[in-house]
């Protein structure tokens, strides 16, 4: 490969990290594929194929891997212990996105993420490539080897399941800014233990989902209700209070949230908060070590003993620190 290709290539690296990641959910295996891609162009290149759309090429090979990954995937999650959440993209709570990762990452939130999983591979790609990044049916027919006619019948099927039901968010610059500050708010309140003012903040149907891939300790029955929901969360904040552990705001993709961390800096959990109309609809907790690597040394607080077999009612940790935010 040329080092105009080399320079040329780097520049898609966000782009064509954002399509693996949203097709696997992991950013390891993301990371694999455009690696992988990124390959597979160099020996093209030695092999005297002429490769005249440069972003074409990679585009392609990466929806392809990933479409081709999906199928041992999907394998490995029917026998996953517990919820499955994807591996969290984290960002500082202020500033752009982390656009050095995935360029449309607040277009890949935790909850769009978990609906994509009901779809087959290539319904995944199809839906993906159109609607998260606005790809015209004919190059979704070239990306995915589908016919146009295809595409269209695939995607209006996919859009039907993914959005049956489920409200979509607003991300202007606006709500996310009105989201961010009930996120700081409802980080006080329960560091506070302040139930009245969390339940105040919880949407009615709310619900608290933890990923611990039976690894990591996790509800084995999740609360349901506000009041269930608001005692849990300031009971775990007077746990690791107890225990050291602090939560700095972040978000998380593309959603209010933080990550928290032992006394030693270690990383424990992500969460990720969904608001819609000024309430919390949902907080994800992804406590699997294994989903954390990505971010740094992972903590041994909520590791679940080797000689235990059940799932202990522990539940994801929260905590905050300061600077703006709050000790438990």
């Amino acid at each position: 490969m040329t080092s105009s290709d080399e320079t040329a290539a780097a520049g898609y690296r966000p782009l064509l990290f954002s399509i693996a990641y949203g097709m696997t959910g992991s950013v390891g295996d993301a990371e694999d594929i455009v690696q992988d891609a990124m390959l597979g162009l160099v020996k093209a290149r030695r092999a005297g194929t002429a490769v005249t759309n440069l972003k074409a090429y990679l585009t392609t090979a990466v929806t392809r891997l990933g479409i081709n990954h999906l199928g041992s995937a999907r394998v490995r999650r029917e026998t996953y212990v517990g919820a499955w959440l994807p591996e969290p993209l984290v960002a500082p709570a202020a500033g752009p996105g982390p656009a050095e990762h995935a360029e449309l990452a607040d277009s890949l939130s935790m909850a769009f993420l978990v609906m994509l999983e009901a779809l087959a591979p290539v319904e995944r790609a199809v839906f993906m490539l159109r609607e998260v990044f606005g790809y015209g049916y004919p190059e979704v027919a070239v990306l995915v080897g589908r016919s146009e006619a295809n595409c269209r019948q695939i995607f209006a099927r996919a859009r039907q399941r993914v959005h049956a039901g489920s409200p979509q968010p607003d991300d202007s610059p606006a709500r996310q800014a009105e989201a961010a500050a009930l996120a700081d708010r409802f980080f006080a309140a329960a560091a506070g233990g302040d139930i009245d003012t969390l339940m105040a903040m919880l949407a009615p149907d709310v619900v608290l989902i933890g990923d611990g891939g039976g690894k990591a300790q996790t509800l084995a029955t999740p609360p349901t209700g506000r009041l269930a929901i608001a005692r849990l969360l300031a009971g775990l904040f007077r746990r690791f209070r107890r225990l050291g552990v602090t939560l700095r705001p972040a978000r998380v993709n593309g959603r209010p949230g933080g990550v928290l961390h032992d006394a030693a800096g270690r990383v424990v959990a992500v969460m990720s908060l969904d608001i819609t109309d000024g309430r919390v609809r949902a907080a994800r907790s992804v406590v699997n070590p294994d989903k954390l690597r990505h971010l740094g040394q992972v903590s041994d607080l909520g590791l679940r003993p080797r000689s235990d077999h059940r799932v202990r009612p522990n539940g994801p940790p929260l905590a905050q620190e300061a600077p703006g935010a709050h000790r438990p």
